[in-house]
């Protein structure tokens, strides 16, 4: 039969046997309290967010593979600065802020979403985006955070975190 592929967004650690999640695995015959468990064990860092989540099938085996896609970064960005949503006027109204710090944690959750080669390119992405949504970093404008990373001022924080980037590579 091949292959069967069922998305769904589950809440960050928090899934449960309850349609649609269940329905959808007992349709395979998979033991679906193990799969939700699974789930809730790799989605839990992203508690308090809707996630998508992919979840392979081989209906023949029985075998199954998860893939989790990471919450878009505004999302993780605005979590992260405890504000409810961005802002409708970046440039003049802010919502929160956030470290830098949280910006390398995001960098580090959204890796394989990103194009970024380094963690500084990522960080620099991440810093982008921050300032769409009326979000500052360690209290300054993000393009002026922008600004000191490409510095150089950042190097010795990006650099705790390098090893980090690479392993998971």
């Amino acid at each position: 039969m091949g292959v069967r592929l069922v998305r769904v967004r589950v809440p960050g650690g928090r899934a449960s046997p309850e349609p649609p999640l269940g329905p959808a695995l007992q349709q395979f015959g998979l033991n679906v309290e193990e799969v939700v468990n699974k789930l809730n064990e790799l989605t839990k860092h992203f508690e308090g967010m809707e996630v998508t989540v992919d979840i392979y099938v081989d209906p023949d085996t029985k075998e199954y593979f998860i893939e989790v896609k990471s919450p878009p970064t505004s999302e993780l960005l605005i979590k992260a600065a405890g504000a409810s949503k961005p802002s409708g006027d970046p440039e003049h109204q802010k919502v929160g802020d956030v470290s830098l710090e949280d910006v390398i944690k995001i960098a580090l959750m959204k890796k394989k979403q990103l194009t970024a080669k380094t963690l500084k390119a990522a960080v620099k992405t991440i810093l982008s985006t921050a300032q769409t949504v009326g979000v500052t970093v360690n209290g300054k404008e993000p393009r002026d955070v922008l600004k000191e990373v490409e510095q150089g001022l950042h190097d010795e924080l990006l650099l705790k975190y390098e090893e980090e980037w690479r392993k998971e590579e």
